[in-house]
Parts: structure tokens; C-alpha cells; sequence
């Protein structure tokens, strides 16, 4: 490993410069783990970070929801193929009702078609799952079930609600029993009370604390796991060296394209899929209110690297320390993000333009002198950021692929417009489909 001191330097200076107030720097490499702590939980408190610190995951819990879905499909309790209204007799999903036409499969996949961002609160009660899925019959329905990747918050809380089903008790406490206790993940829990007997962060935006700390109990199965950067590598570790069981091992098979997905091309059951020169990785990412993470997990190299933070900016950390890190240990080089190519003339830009819509966002996509710009309006129960207008930079010649960002400082997030198999304009945004509502009129300046 190299000198500890160094790593140290790295997320420190990473962090002040995307103002995150605290983070924690995860890595497991050929049997040696370190952990780095970084700043403050809290900066109202001033609480320091220490590697004890339990941060909240967010959607990086998907993997482990669906580590439970793959033990039932071992257990010989479902299929991927099993549907919805096989397993939930009676729920009903969206106007049209696909419950049984959505399976197993397109759920773990982010292929059911439904609405990704619906984040009711159903209250605190150990019903609050089935009482979210219930409220589903009236769920929005961006594509025809199999026919796109887009992710789906929506299609994991109905996961969670199958596993209470076939363990009969809450979401929870079959996680506890099949995960967190078989597999001694240390300080693992999904409830503000469990978290504030710990060391917990806080969430911040603009170094600001944000309320509420923690989202919807019904949103448990979908991203309310909080822990320690040593509990997420134990966890990763379980896909490392050559004994991996066969019902882990296939979670890791490609079985749909992720378009433009960053370091992305493919899922499998909830692991996103990449490669790092000839390596492949397994990846997920997560944000909260004011918390997001990412975990990578590289069976080759005998590597598994996580960072945690308490603020919206774990891109920045990671693109600055993650690679360097990898770099360290393996002399392998992290692909970059997507980038704008200077040189690029996109063809007939202004055929984008117009309103794309799903649950959580309006993107309001306008043309001028300069080329395009994008209005992000967050929208739903449970709007994350604040609405923005950036400028859409192209990546090639296309027309259809572009990056953006709000500073200097950000990463580059890809923007993508394609077109859906029954014909319908799309933008890709945020790993999700949103399509074409309306067209709006070019406007020169």
C-alpha cells in the first residue's frame, strides 16, 4: 500500500474543493484494508469523521436487495421470469395494469417500464411497503415493460415487498437475517433511531445541513441502507477470489445495455456493469438528501474501493481520488467520463428541442445562437436539487450525444437523445428515460 499519508492529502483536497464537509475513503486490495476518514459529519455540530462513521448508502442498497432475490431464486422460491401478480396477487401497477406482464427480471434490471421516482411516504408502520405498493395502481408508465433501461426506484420497493411476502416479516428483518448477520456486516441500519445511537453524518448542500435527514421507511429495499466504509467492503468482498457461489456469480451476467452510462454499459441483477482496461466492474452509486456514495468492485484485480460522503458532490470526490487509487495499487487507469469534443459540429441540434418529462424532472430543452440548452426542473415527492438551465455541449458529430455541468469543478453528466422502440423521442438524463411531451420553438438570439 502506498504511504497513508498520501490518500489522506488526496480526499482532503478533493473535498475542499467540491465543499464536502466529511467523506470516507474504503479499500479492500489482496487481503489489506484501509480506511480514510476526511472532515466533519455534521457542520453544525462539528463532529469529526472518523472510519466508524455510518453514512447513508442510498442506492447502492439495491445490490443488496437484490443479493436477497438471487438467495430466492437459489432457494428455488421464484424465477426471474415469476411476475408480479404471480408473487402480489391483487396489486395493480399503473391505469393498464402490468402486473402480469412486469417480472422478476425487468425490476432487478430497470426494464419494468414504470415511473422510477415515486417517493410516497406511507408513514413509519411495518406496513409502510405494502402500503406504497398498493398505491401503485395509479403509477405512470414511461415504456412498454422490456423495451428500455431506465432506473427504477418504484421497481425496488416492489423487490422489497416480494421479500416480505416470501419471509413473512418486513423487508428489514429479512435483510438482517439473510445479510447483515450471516455475513457480519458491523453497523448496518436503515432507521434515523438505529442511526443516532452511531456516528452518523449528516446530510449537506452548499455546506449546508439538510432536512430530512433519511427518506420514506416504504423506500427501505430501494436506497435506506446507512453504514461504515468497512461494512460496505465486506460486502463487496463477497464477489472477490474463486469460491464466489454460483447464485452471486450470475448476478454479475450483462442482461440488458445501459446507454451513455458513464463508466457504465450494462446491468445485471442491480450490479451496473463496466470494465477498467480489460477489467470488470462491478459499480453502483447512491444519493440521499444531501449524501450520496459509490462502491466498485473489481474480481481481477482483488479490489473493492468505496467512497461515502455527506454532500451531493461524490462524483467530484471520486473522480479525483478513485482513479489515483487504483492507479497506486494496480497501475490500471479508470476511464474517464464523457467529455465535450471541441472540434464537434452535431448535426441539426435543433430537432431536440422540446419538453421531456418523467415523475422527478421537466428538462426544457431550447435551442439558440450557441447551440443547446437544457432547464432542469426538479418535480415530485421528493425533489432532489434545485432547477437550473446549462448549456448542452456535444460530445461527437451525431447531434445526439452531450454532456453538461453547472461548475467547473463537476464532472461532466451525459445527456443522450434517442428514440424508444414504439418510435417516441427520449432523453436519457440520470441514467432514466424521460420522453417527449411537447415541442417548443427555436429561439435565436
Amino acid at each position: 500500500m502506498p504511504a497513508a499519508g498520501s490518500w489522506d492529502r488526496l480526499l482532503a483536497s478533493a473535498c475542499e474543493r467540491s465543499g464536502t464537509p466529511g467523506a470516507v475513503l474504503g479499500v479492500w486490495h489482496r487481503g489489506s484494508r484501509t480506511v480514510v476518514p476526511y472532515g466533519v459529519l455534521n457542520t453544525r455540530t462539528g463532529v469529526r469523521t472518523t472510519g466508524e462513521s455510518v453514512f447513508q448508502i442510498g442506492s447502492i442498497t439495491k445490490t443488496w436487495t437484490a443479493t436477497i432475490l438471487a438467495q430466492f431464486v437459489e432457494e428455488g422460491r421464484l424465477s426471474l421470469d415469476s411476475t408480479v401478480s404471480d408473487l402480489l396477487p391483487g396489486v395493480r401497477l399503473g391505469a393498464d395494469d402490468l402486473a402480469e406482464q412486469v417480472t422478476v427480471r425487468h425490476l432487478l434490471t430497470h426494464s419494468s417500464g414504470l415511473d422510477g421516482d415515486v417517493f410516497t411516504d406511507t408513514g413509519r408502520g411495518d406496513d409502510a411497503v405494502e402500503r406504497y405498493v398498493a398505491g401503485l395502481h395509479d403509477v405512470a408508465v414511461v415504456h412498454a415493460p422490456g423495451q428500455a433501461y431506465s432506473y427504477c426506484n418504484t421497481g425496488f420497493v416492489l423487490l422489497g415487498r416480494i421479500i416480505e411476502v416470501l419471509d413473512g416479516t418486513t423487508w428489514e428483518e429479512s435483510l438482517r437475517r439473510r445479510l447483515v448477520e450471516p455475513w457480519d456486516l458491523p453497523d448496518v441500519c436503515t432507521l434515523p433511531e438505529e442511526a443516532i445511537v452511531r456516528r452518523a453524518a449528516a446530510g449537506h448542500r452548499g455546506g449546508e445541513v439538510v432536512e430530512p435527514w433519511g427518506m420514506p421507511r416504504s423506500l427501505g429495499a430501494a436506497g435506506l441502507v446507512t453504514t461504515t466504509a468497512a461494512a460496505l467492503l465486506a460486502f463487496g468482498r463477497r464477489w472477490l477470489g474463486e469460491d464466489v457461489p454460483p447464485h452471486l456469480e450470475r448476478m454479475t451476467d450483462p442482461l440488458l445495455e445501459v446507454p451513455d452510462g458513464d463508466d457504465v454499459d450494462a446491468v445485471g441483477l442491480a450490479w451496473r456493469l463496466g470494465t477498467w482496461a480489460g477489467h470488470r466492474v462491478l459499480g453502483h452509486s447512491g444519493g440521499t438528501n444531501g449524501q450520496t456514495a459509490q462502491l466498485h468492485v473489481v474480481p481481477g484485480l482483488d479490489l473493492v474501493v468505496c467512497v461515502l460522503t455527506n454532500s451531493d458532490a461524490v462524483n467530484a470526490v471520486h473522480d479525483t481520488v478513485v482513479p489515483q487509487v487504483v492507479a497506486d495499487l494496480t497501475g490500471v487507469t479508470v476511464p474517464s467520463r464523457p467529455a465535450p469534443d471541441p472540434g464537434a459540429v452535431p448535426h441539426d441540434p435543433t430537432r431536440h428541442v422540446g419538453v421531456y418529462e418523467r415523475r422527478a424532472v421537466r428538462l426544457d430543452v431550447r435551442a439558440d445562437a450557441a447551440g443547446l440548452s437544457v432547464h432542469i426542473q426538479p418535480t415530485g415527492d421528493f425533489a432532489l436539487g434545485t432547477p437550473e438551465t446549462v448549456r448542452l455541449l456535444p460530445c461527437d458529430a451525431s447531434g445526439d450525444r452531450y454532456v453538461a455541468r453547472s461548475q467547473d469543478s463537476e464532472p461532466w453528466t451525459p445527456f443522450t437523445f434517442s428514440t424508444l422502440p414504439d418510435g417516441t423521442p427520449q432523453l436519457f438524463f440520470s441514467s432514466r428515460v424521460a420522453p417527449l411531451l411537447s415541442r417548443l420553438p427555436r429561439v435565436d438570439r
